[in-house]
């Protein structure tokens, strides 16, 4: 009885099904790269293994994924 009433949810909602799994692909793409670049391995393995509809990911882009400004160097003459 539940694999009818999944599988009948599927067909008939699957155009929503597929726009949420892209848009959490973008968002989780886009995060992951962020992370492996900043070298932040805690958050990288977190967005991969937590699924949250690309709440996370945003949370991690938009918040914790700035670089750290490194201090500006005066050349002497």
């Amino acid at each position: 009885m539940t694999n009818f009433f999944a599988d009948q949810l599927l067909t008939q909602n699957s155009p929503v099904f597929f726009l949420v799994i892209i848009w959490s692909l973008v968002w989780k793409g886009i995060a992951l790269w962020r992370a492996a670049r900043n070298e932040q391995k805690g958050w990288f393995v977190a967005i991969l293994i937590i699924n949250t509809l690309g709440i996370l990911e945003m949370i991690y882009i938009f918040v914790f994924s700035k670089k750290k400004e490194e201090p500006k160097v005066e050349k002497l003459e």
